[in-house]
Parts: structure tokens; sequence; C-alpha cells
């Protein structure tokens, strides 16, 4: 293809006339940009928000129901009812509203990031309780955990560790009004329904939902009686906060024991004894009042299945079809009626072919030798 431009005689001035009638004569390309913007991006985010209507007591937390809290929520697992931001910033108040609005609410989500979807797993990894709000901090938190090996170097140039891992959590905060009531951790969860739905079983209340009634009640009850294992009673109580290993009897001669310890004072205080893995003793210690023993057995004759392990040398023996009770001949490659070579017979070892002689001769011996 030959263009044919006119252009003046000046040198200065053909260089740009020859590009533009270059570009005038080149076919058109045509392309496609694709802008991912906030509206974009937030377009399936649901801001939807029903708050929540739960009578609360009047009483202040005191210390031991912040310790039952921490006990009992810290590393509980729920799932995601709404899309969470990267960050600090989402507050929840107590029968209230959520904030922030759902606009701010996108633009959060769009500026830091999505820690959980709707639907995923959702693990309190920490919490904190202070005077009018308790602080979640989930699958991690917001914020990066300090690590010391930032700060050893050697050589005053290697630094051991200068890559630190990037915080991908979410941080909910529960607000009251004036003070955090004397609440318990079920209605904690209710609270935190909008936000995380806690309704899913864990493995102690599945474990639960397959024993007597009489169990299934006493766990519902977070009672504990004498004869459950340990699995039962961390279903009814949770972890123990202390425990202690001794022997029975004096100097240690007896037989070895744990309990585990519920409560302090001037609270109630409960030692839950166990000889391997069942309990043999319920001990409860009210403030004022004598210690309550229970050594009775209290399951009403049930007992618990032991598991059992079965273990066999070869493969099982075959049974005979037409049932008589002998055992079927192993498969064999004979034909039938062919003749089995008796086992002490030479058929059955291995035939190895003779030597053959070999090419070289061998060398002549050498003569011993003579002394002098």
């Amino acid at each position: 293809m030959y263009l044919r431009c006119q252009m003046p005689s000046c040198a200065h001035r053909s260089a740009p006339l020859l590009l533009g009638c270059l570009l005038a004569a080149a076919p058109p390309v045509w392309s496609q940009v694709f802008v991912v913007g906030e509206k974009t991006a937030t377009a399936d985010v649901s801001t939807d928000f029903v708050p929540t209507d739960l009578s609360l007591p009047d009483g202040k937390l005191n210390e031991r129901g912040r310790r039952e809290l921490i006990r009992l929520l810290e590393a509980e697992q729920g799932f995601a009812h709404r899309a969470l931001p990267i960050g600090p910033g989402v507050a929840l108040r107590a029968n209230g509203p959520l904030s922030p609005g759902p606009e701010e609410y996108k633009q959060m989500i769009y500026k830091h990031g999505e820690s959980v979807a709707p639907g995923d797993r959702v693990v309190i990894t920490a919490m904190t309780i202070k005077p009018d709000r308790i602080v979640f901090d989930l699958n991690g938190g917001p914020y990066a955990k300090h690590r010391f090996l930032s700060h050893v170097q050697f050589n005053n140039n290697n630094v051991v560790q200068t890559d630190p891992e990037r915080p991908n959590g979410s941080r909910v905060t529960l607000l009251f009004e004036g003070q955090v009531p004397e609440i318990s951790a079920p209605e904690v969860k209710a609270l935190l329904a909008p936000v995380i739905d806690f309704g899913a079983k864990s493995g102690e209340q599945a474990y639960a939902e397959t024993l007597p009634p009489l169990l299934k009640e006493a766990i519902a009850e977070h009672n504990v009686l004498v004869g459950m294992n340990r699995r039962m009673v961390l279903a009814a109580l949770g972890a123990p906060e202390n425990k202690i290993r001794e022997n029975a009897g004096e100097n240690g001669s007896g037989a070895h024991y744990e309990e585990w310890i519920y409560g302090h004072v001037p609270q109630t205080v409960q030692f839950v004894r166990f000889q391997g893995d069942r309990v043999t003793a319920i001990k409860t210690a009210p403030l004022g009042k004598p210690v309550e023993i229970r050594d009775k057995d209290e399951l009403g004759g049930y007992v618990n299945p032991t598991p059992t392990r079965q273990i066999a040398l070869g493969d099982a023996q075959p049974v005979n079809q037409e049932g008589s009770g002998r055992t079927a001949a192993p498969p064999t490659l004979r034909k039938p009626g062919e003749d089995v070579p008796d086992a002490a017979g030479a058929s059955n070892k291995v035939q190895l072919p003779p030597a053959k002689p070999s090419a070289i001769p061998a060398p002549p011996p050498v003569p011993p030798t003579q002394p002098n």
C-alpha cells in the first residue's frame, strides 16, 4: 500500500505530516475496558438488619461472670450471617442498630477487603470485656501479631523476620447501655445472632444427643452425675478452671485419681473426681454450708460403652456354601482330579539348573614354600 501526501518542502515539518497520514490510513482498533468500582464490587453485599429483642438483667457483671464468659465463648465457632470487613469498625448495640450504616458498610468492605462471606465459618480467637462493651476478634483479629523476631538482628544487617503476616480477621464490638450486665454466654450468642449464627451443634452437643434421656437432661441442665465419663462432663460444664492429679491413700500408695475444679470462692466450688475415665465422686462446697459428697452411682444402671477392637491374623477362612461347616478348599491352578504332590516330595522344591563348567581353566595350585 502506497500513500502519497502533499507536504511542504520544509524538512522540519515533514515527519509530523507523514505520521499523520499513516495513522489516518491505518484501520481503526477497538478496545474494551472493564472498570471495577465500588458499586460493582459491593453489589452482592447484603445490608439487611433486624435488631434483637432480648431482656437483659440489671445487675453488673462480676469477676466470676467475666471469667465464665471468656471460658465459654473463647474459641467458640459459628457461621457468618453477613459479609464482615477486615478491620475493627463493626459495632453492634445490644438490642439496637448495627454501625456503620449500609452505605458506609459497603465502602468499608470495598476499601479494606472482605474477611468472611455469608455462610463462612467464624471462630472467636480473642475477646476483651470492658466496662460498657465486649470486643470479639474473629479469625485472628484485624491486627497482625507482634513477633519479637522482627527485633532480632545479626551483624547489624540481617533481620530474622521481616515479612509479617497480613491480618485478614475482623472485629465486632458489642455495646451496652452504661455497663455490661450480668449476662450469660447463651445470651451473648443471642445478641450476636444478627452477625454470627452459633446455632450449629458442637461436638459435645452432638454427642449428648446420642445419650439416654437421663444423661441428656443432666447435660442440658449443666449437672454432673457419678458414673459419667470425661466427655459427658465436658459437655455439661465445659473445660475446668483447674486440675489436680494425686494418689489416694497414705504416702501415695492408693490408686491414681484426677480432680477437676469448677468455680472459686466466695461462689460454690465443685470438685469432680475421676479414676480412669469415670467420675467416682463429686464434692460440692457452697459458701457457709457443709460440703456435700456424692460417691454412689447415679446413672441408673447405664454403662458407658467401651470401644472394642478385634484383631485377626491373616485372611478370614472361607466357609463352605453348603453350610456343612467345613471350610472350602483354597483356590488352585490344578485341574479337577489332578493329584496333589506330597509336601515332602521334591516337586515342591525349586530346581536350580546345574552349574556350567567354566571355559577358562583354573590356575595350578601354588606349592608350599620350604623353610630354609
